[in-house]
């Protein structure tokens, strides 16, 4: 009885250690995604100063929303005086509720991988630069009521 109440003790820190990592790697993947986008921007209002990719998640970024499970649900960068691509990877942000980058000079196609964005509610994509047809897989983002 004494040796499975210590292996409990030790077991149960150690699976809570393990939750945390799993979160912190996701939350991670997040920010590199979102990172390796504003690489690619030109930002001359300088709005994603504060998207640092040192930080553990990007919750703490200006213009990013994120759940209780700090995972990604909105990117607001609309009207920004931006320009740049949209990356595949954005198609990445599992929990994406909502990408506004309207009124800006976003550039070339949109990413068809927007269409696994399955949470996807609102994607402002309006006065931009972009080019070549809507992804047909757009038509999978049953949640949508904004584009």
């Amino acid at each position: 009885m004494e040796y499975n109440s210590m292996r409990s003790t030790i077991l149960v820190p150690f699976i809570f250690a393990l939750v945390l990592v799993i979160t912190s790697v996701e939350c991670n993947s997040e920010g590199d995604i979102l990172y390796s986008w504003r690489v690619l921007i030109t930002d001359p209002n300088n709005v994603l100063q504060s998207w640092d990719p040192t930080l553990i998640n990007p919750c703490t970024w200006f213009h990013v929303t994120c759940n209780s499970d700090n995972s990604v649900t909105r990117v607001d960068l609309g009207n920004a005086g931006m320009s740049g691509p949209l990356i595949p990877q954005l198609g990445s942000l599992t929990n994406l509720q909502h990408l506004h980058v309207q009124i800006n000079n976003f550039t070339g196609t949109i990413p068809m991988e927007l269409g696994k964005l399955t949470h996807l509610i609102g994607l402002g994509l309006s006065q931009n630069q972009l080019s070549g047809p809507i992804p047909s897989s757009l038509g999978n983002l049953r949640s949508l009521r904004y584009l």
